[in-house]
């Protein structure tokens, strides 16, 4: 079965290509929430719920003749998407100049689905019972001082790498920063010579991130192993033909993937 309805759709091989190189491109530029969590899959479009283990919790229970686990739960894996158009004027004028079609709605649309899955990862959906790592029950937090002076950003964040590391939960560790947080950190720290984020950034390896999803004066620190959390995969972003619709081709930027956090512990909100 063509999930994708690829096959009954008009659109060239050709065509399609330039739409998934496309897509997968401007995607991966976007993208921030896969670049420290690892990945669980791909499964399958099939796959739709997954178990999420409490893992300093999960334990199994047997009463009565039955075997029960505790500490577990089953989600279901959402879909994310966004759709765009294809004009088919467009499409029949770049046939006979030659000229490259302009995907420039896909790419779009690749975007808005990253974003999306962004925005689910670090805020979760407390409509439908998902946790995101900033809203997780269970997280340490710690109050964060001014980030725009002094080495106040170094010291929360050595702070929360102390505290994790008293909890006996190890790297690697990785930073999600909002913008303007990641801005204030671009700056030559008084008597030392090195800027702020250089300072940081070698606290956790390296692995500093800054994504637009999370608006103003939010900070997260993680130890992204796969034992404390992982990003679960179902279908990989992917493009799907839906109809013509006034001549035109609408298609779709789609993806299944759920976060799944084992530790609730091995996270530190900077509130």
């Amino acid at each position: 079965m063509d999930f994708l309805s690829r096959e009954a759709s008009p659109l060239s091989e050709a065509l399609w290509k330039q739409i998934d190189s496309t897509v997968v491109g401007a995607a991966t530029r976007v993208l921030i929430g896969r670049r420290f969590l690892k990945l669980f899959g791909p499964l399958g479009i099939g796959v739709q719920h997954i178990s999420v283990d409490d893992a300093d919790h999960v334990e199994q229970v047997a009463q009565d003749g039955l075997i029960t686990t505790r500490g577990r739960k089953v989600l279901e894996i959402p879909m994310i998407y966004d759709d765009f158009l294809l004009y088919a004027r467009d499409l029949e004028a770049a046939d006979r100049s030659g000229f490259p079609v302009d995907l420039s709605k896909a790419a779009a649309a690749a975007e808005a689905c990253a974003l999306k899955e962004d925005k689910l990862i670090f805020f979760g959906d407390n409509r439908v019972g998902y946790d995101g790592l900033l809203t997780v029950p269970g997280a340490n937090k710690i109050e964060r001082k001014d980030w725009s002076t002094g080495e106040n950003a170094f010291s929360d964040i050595a702070a929360a790498l102390e505290l994790l590391t008293e909890k006996g939960i190890y790297g690697p560790y990785a930073l999600a920063l909002s913008p303007d947080l990641y801005m204030q950190m671009q700056r030559i720290q008084p008597g030392t010579g090195l800027l702020e984020i250089d300072r940081v950034s070698k606290l956790v390896g390296g692995h500093v991130f800054k994504s637009p999803v999370l608006g103003k004066g939010k900070a997260v620190l993680v130890a992204s192993d796969e034992r404390n959390m992982d990003l679960v995969v179902g279908q990989d972003m992917a493009t799907a033909y839906l109809e013509q619709t006034e001549l035109n081709h609408r298609l779709r930027v789609l993806e299944t993937v759920l976060l799944r956090i084992k530790r609730s512990q091995a996270i530190v909100v900077f509130e």
